[in-house]
């Protein structure tokens, strides 16, 4: 699949605003402890994507009512479903001046049938994208950061209406960050996932 920026502009993969608001305290204090062992960049990235995937419970698995959208939040309350650990994780590659697309998927859902939009993300090194899924892994879900093929939570099957979305985004898709934002919590957000973007 051709992943397609939604701007052409790289500067826009590197921007701090509401949400991945890379200039905040909390996220520059936790990237300066991850980029203490990082030899260079590719490590560091590792490592920042293996501390969002592994540190902040995905708040599905772990039962936490709270919703989160804002990376500095996600990593001070230590929770998140997979948009939110997404945006961390833009937060901090973006910190240390990685450019960090959001990309989406469309997939079945576990629970009640028809179908959700999950985040992700896309990192570029070395002239291309490579996506990455922070989610967090459990039983079934194993995913891993890797610039050498995939290594993704969920691969969609396309006889389920299940998709990979091509776009890759400087900002939230809209869609995603109101659903998060007008959630009281996670039960009632499960309820007003979007379906498809």
């Amino acid at each position: 699949m051709e992943l397609i920026q939604d701007t052409p502009d790289l500067s826009a993969y590197l921007a701090a605003d509401e949400v991945i608001d890379h200039e905040h305290p909390v996220v520059r204090e936790t990237a300066a402890r991850l980029v203490e062992g990082a030899a260079d960049s590719y490590a560091y990235a590792r490592a920042a994507y293996e501390f969002v995937r592994d540190a902040i419970p995905h708040s599905q698995d772990s039962g936490d009512p709270r919703v989160t959208w804002r990376a500095s939040d996600v990593l001070w309350q230590r929770t998140g479903i997979c948009y939110a650990k997404a945006h961390a994780l833009a937060a901090l590659l973006r910190a240390e001046d990685i450019p960090t697309a959001l990309c989406y998927q469309r997939l079945g859902r576990d629970e009640g049938g028809g179908h959700a939009v999950h985040g992700l993300v896309a990192v570029r090194f070395n002239g291309a994208w490579h996506r990455q899924d922070p989610r967090g892994n459990k039983p079934g879900v194993d995913a891993r950061f890797s610039l050498a093929g995939e290594r993704l939570a969920f691969a969609p099957d396309p006889k389920s209406n299940e998709m990979d979305y091509p776009v890759l985004y400087a900002v939230p898709h809209p869609d995603v960050l109101a659903a998060l934002r007008a959630a009281p919590d996670r039960p009632r957000l499960w309820k007003t996932l979007p379906t498809t973007l």
